[in-house]
């Protein structure tokens, strides 16, 4: 089936598990509905440990099938890994190009990723580089680099032409302005998460954690994107 340029979308995150926490609900949802939704990680996730036993390369390995197997209880169609290394994230032109690349493979019409703008978020955590620079790179990817077809003509050259996004959703924002209720999907989402045990291994634990912790003042489960509808 020849997927539906109205309904594809792009989750760049920075780790595996990124987008679990950022856009899970969001995913699952849009999933159910029929569309086509892949991530790109950015990183190798091989630092995302407290395990002193845990060698390197097992890491990695483990994290990449951990995000596939969250891909798939999402629903989402699949996963590819740039394997950058965890927490040395650049924003250069070699990153800029691999996103662009999966920008006018994929084709999406909405694009998912991490808030750069600020380093301090909701006065609650830090914003790790990896995803201001995951996040900043990939803003400039969907405009205006996929867009016009100068940048990168080695693109055109293999088959790839430029792309329009017309929709992103910054998770992990300061300035939200669009709220998705996840409430019937909490489970799902949660299930995508503990589908990362390096990072879980508490399930149950976590599970609880979360069905409390999510939860707003007015009982709802709320994913809080800051929507960018590009018009050209």
């Amino acid at each position: 089936m020849t997927p539906n340029p109205d309904r594809t979308a792009l989750v760049v995150a920075a780790h595996p598990d990124d987008g679990d926490f950022g856009c899970a609900g969001w995913v699952a949802h849009h999933a159910a509905l029929g569309w086509d939704i892949h991530f790109l990680i950015c990183t190798n996730g091989a630092k995302g440990t407290e395990d002193r036993a845990m060698t390197r390369e097992r890491l990695i390995a483990l994290r990449h099938e951990e995000q596939r197997e969250a891909c798939r209880r999402l629903g989402a169609r699949g996963v590819a890994f740039l394997d950058h290394e965890d927490s040395e994230l650049v924003y250069d032109r070699a990153l800029l190009e691999q996103i662009v690349r999966h920008i006018r493979t994929i084709r999406p019409r909405t694009v998912l990723t991490h808030d750069p703008s600020d380093i301090i978020i909701r006065d609650s955590f830090i914003n790790h580089p990896d995803h201001r620079a995951a996040g900043a790179a990939t803003l400039d990817a969907v405009y205006p680099t996929a867009r016009d077809h100068l940048n990168f003509p080695e693109h055109l050259a293999a088959g790839l032409e430029p792309h329009k996004v017309r929709e992103v959703l910054l998770w992990n924002t300061n300035h939200p302005n669009h709220d998705f209720d996840y409430g019937a999907l909490i489970e799902q989402k949660i299930a995508a998460l503990t589908a990362h045990a390096t990072q879980f291994p508490d399930p149950a634990g976590f599970a609880d954690f979360s069905r409390e912790r999510w939860r707003g003042e007015d009982g709802r489960y709320l994913e809080r994107f800051r929507r960018v509808e590009l018009q050209f």
